[in-house]
């Protein structure tokens, strides 16, 4: 059933598929962490793009932490699923105890793949989003809600696999989607990979030094106009 060995490999038949971006020099490339890190650096590589992380939480059902009722996105964006928390009987006090961990969550993330160094000036760029998959859209739809206020001149949103509804949903909200495969059977991110395994802060730091966009391990990076 699998289509993709790796998320590496998922990255690489994206990039064929966006080849004609290749080289722009108004082109960057942010992947939402974790699982969509690997992703899009292959994707940045192979279209000589520089490779940036934008963080986005997904907002689990209490007690089903995978299934989400909304997201979180930097400059204080949330994005609530009016369908899912009603029909769970999710409470306001729930959303409210479940964004607070998840916000503590975002901020440290944001400060272990950046440091200091500043989130780069989009404004005028193409901005391809890319993540590992799409499940219910819930946490790109945050990413794009939060990638508007950075005022790239295009938004990009590009993922090896999703489900039909969401990749269709998202295609009023930005300027293209591509999803390589969107099963009807879809059921699980998951499922669509033989190598699925948990990606890491470490492997994303790597990923980010070979690309020159990450702190040191262990401290930031004070560089003035690092990033920019």
């Amino acid at each position: 059933m699998s289509r993709f060995q790796d998320r590496a490999d998922g990255g690489r038949q994206l990039a064929r598929a966006l080849a004609a971006y290749a080289g722009r020099p108004d082109l960057i490339v942010l992947g939402l962490p974790r699982g969509g890190v690997p992703v899009a650096a292959e994707v940045a590589r192979a279209l000589g793009a520089p490779l940036e992380v934008f963080v986005v939480r997904k907002l689990g059902v209490p007690g089903h932490a995978e299934y989400a009722m909304g997201a979180i996105a930097s400059g204080g964006i949330r994005l609530l699923d009016d369908r899912v928390i009603r029909d769970l009987g999710v409470t306001e006090g729930d959303i409210d105890r479940t964004t607070a961990v998840e916000r503590l969550e975002l901020e440290r993330r944001e400060h272990a793949y950046r440091g200091s160094r500043p989130f780069p000036d989009l404004t005028g760029l193409t901005a391809i989003l890319v993540d590992d998959g799409l499940a219910t859209g819930s946490t790109m739809r945050a990413a794009v809600t939060a990638l508007r206020e950075e005022g790239p001149e295009r938004i990009v949103v590009a993922v090896p696999v999703g489900a039909p509804g969401p990749c269709e949903m998202l295609r009023d909200l930005v300027d293209e989607v591509l999803c390589l495969a969107t099963p009807a059977s879809f059921i699980a991110v998951s499922q669509w990979y033989e190598d699925f395994t948990e990606t890491t802060d470490e492997a994303i730091h790597d990923l980010l030094a070979v690309a020159g966009r990450s702190p040191p391990a262990g401290g930031s990076d004070n560089r003035k106009g690092a990033g920019r």
